[in-house]
């Protein structure tokens, strides 16, 4: 294997109930790539009508959740009072910080029609100075992003800063994360200003350092090598990554922190009820056993 390529991950499968995704963050191998802690890749899935997605009211601290969808719509409603659906290309950023309670559901007018769903769900773990920040959400529509094209590929960048733009999301730390649609043929560049780098084959495949990267997999680099994609076929590939954090991070359910007591106390916290709740709903997931 080239000398790039720090190490290939194998997504793993988890049924969420009504749909499984693909895990490939964090895995046994490599828990962070720049601030990424956790990446799924959901679907593609076709809801039949009266299905769709049920993630009922949970809490985060010390992470910002990002969600890009490429497919169907996800209805957001968290503790703050915000409702927004999310839609493709849309990025929703919420930073959870010292705590926030969110649910993600399939809307009742799609739930009665029937809908698909496809996208990524990521988690961006916070530095130390901001682990504990006020939680706060933001929506970006499509159209507020960056979109540029580079030699028969078509970027967007949903977060940070890469090929000399700059995204409108607020972020913690240096970080960049694309999406990439390459038509066959495509050859793109990676970026080189970040000090560390990864792809996800989202659809297709796509050859990198002698390599061929098929769908479901991430490829990680080491700093400062320059890597080439070029497109055997169609392809969409995530960019991202960003600068190396600041300490490890703890990480149990849907709570990460650099400090194993504060995850201990929003356990806690959780388990006696001691979060917001969010407006309109009445549900919850309990804490999990450990």
């Amino acid at each position: 294997m080239h000398a790039a390529i720090r190490t290939v991950i194998e997504p793993r499968p988890r049924d969420l109930g009504s749909f499984e995704v693909r895990r490939v963050l964090p895995a046994g191998r490599l828990r962070m790539v720049g601030p990424f802690i956790f990446f799924d890749h959901m679907g593609p899935k076709d809801f039949a009508p009266g299905q769709g997605i049920d993630v009922r009211p949970h809490p985060h601290i010390g992470l910002a959740t990002v969600t890009y969808l490429f497919e169907g719509e996800i209805l957001h409603r968290d503790n703050l009072g915000f409702v927004q659906p999310i839609r493709p290309g849309d990025v929703n950023w919420m930073t959870a910080g010292r705590g926030i309670v969110h649910s993600e559901r399939t809307g009742p007018e799609l739930r009665a029609a029937g809908s698909k769903l496809h996208g990524i769900q990521s988690w961006v773990a916070l530095p130390h100075e901001a682990e504990e920040t006020e939680p706060s959400f933001f929506h970006h529509p499509a159209i507020t992003l960056p979109t540029f094209d580079r030699d028969n590929v078509e970027l967007r960048l949903i977060v940070g800063e890469a090929y000399g733009r700059v995204a409108p999301v607020r972020c913690f730390s240096p970080m960049f994360y694309l999406d990439a649609i390459m038509l066959a043929g495509g050859v793109l560049e990676l970026p080189t200003e970040h000090a560390e780098r990864a792809i996800y084959v989202a659809e297709g495949e796509v050859e990198v350092c002698g390599e061929r990267a098929r769908a479901g997999q991430m490829f990680v680099f080491e700093p400062a090598y320059d890597v080439r994609l070029t497109a055997i076929a169609a392809a969409r590939v995530m960019l991202l990554g960003g600068a190396r954090m600041d300490g490890p991070r703890h990480i149990f359910w849907n709570f990460v922190s650099s400090s194993a007591e504060r995850i201990e106390r929003a356990k806690g916290d959780w388990r006696e009820g001691r979060f917001a709740h969010v407006p309109g709903e009445t549900e919850f997931i309990p804490l999990p056993e450990d």
